[in-house]
């Protein structure tokens, strides 16, 4: 009997720390269990904002305002633009137009001769209309043969002119990325021969007295007209 009552104490005794005990492990799975709540909310909010971030992307780039026909109307202004800023003017041709998924390029060839005495200065006066007209210049090449410039606009056209083979000068005006849409041959009259249907375009068969010659004076021929 004195063992028995003995025993009856221990036994309340681990009762007694039995019930704290269970307590702190139910309080621990409960916290436990809210942290993987948690997770599970933290993880669906970072999947909403990755969705976000490529719906931001997929508008990223491109003016919604603009469809690929205005652009290319706006391509053709710039290069308009910048072949009267040239003076003495040359005779130029359209150019192909080609278009890739959002974005359009217009191009036209001068088809007056220009020495190589004389591309430099015509590489000059673009780079100088440019700059006048807040464009930024993005490159430019100085290489004998074929020399070029490169700019670019606020907006994000970019233009360019180069020297290429036979000493042909071309003018090209990208847009940037717009809505697409159908685009129409360009507007804008030629000075000379349109070519219509003719590519690749004939070399530069017009002579100029100052594009073509071989003079020094950067000055020379100003106002001379084809």
């Amino acid at each position: 009997m004195r063992r028995v009552k003995r025993a009856l104490p221990l036994v309340a005794a681990v009762l007694a720390l039995g019930v704290p005990l269970s307590g702190c492990g139910n309080e621990s799975g409960a916290r436990g269990g809210d942290d993987v709540s948690a997770g599970a909310s933290s993880e669906v909010g970072s999947g909403r904002q990755e969705e976000q971030g490529q719906e931001k992307e997929k508008g990223k780039g491109k003016d919604q305002e603009m469809d690929m026909q205005e652009a290319a109307e706006r391509a053709d202004a710039m290069l308009d633009a910048v072949l009267k800023g040239i003076d003495p003017d040359v005779r130029w041709a359209h150019g192909p137009t080609t278009t890739r998924a959002c974005g359009v390029t217009r191009r036209r060839a001068v088809m007056t001769v220009v020495s190589p005495e004389r591309r430099q200065t015509f590489l000059d006066r673009a780079e100088t209309f440019w700059r006048k007209n807040d464009y930024r210049i993005k490159a430019v090449n100085k290489d004998d043969k074929f020399p070029a410039v490169y700019a670019v606009t606020r907006s994000g056209f970019g233009v360019s002119v180069s020297f290429r083979g036979k000493g042909q000068a071309f003018l090209e005006a990208d847009t940037p990325c717009v809505k697409e849409s159908k685009v129409a041959a360009p507007a804008s009259e030629p000075n000379g021969p349109a070519y219509e249907g003719v590519y690749p375009l004939p070399r530069p068969d017009v002579r100029s007295d100052f594009w073509s010659g071989e003079g020094e004076g950067e000055g020379e021929g100003e106002g001379e007209g084809e």
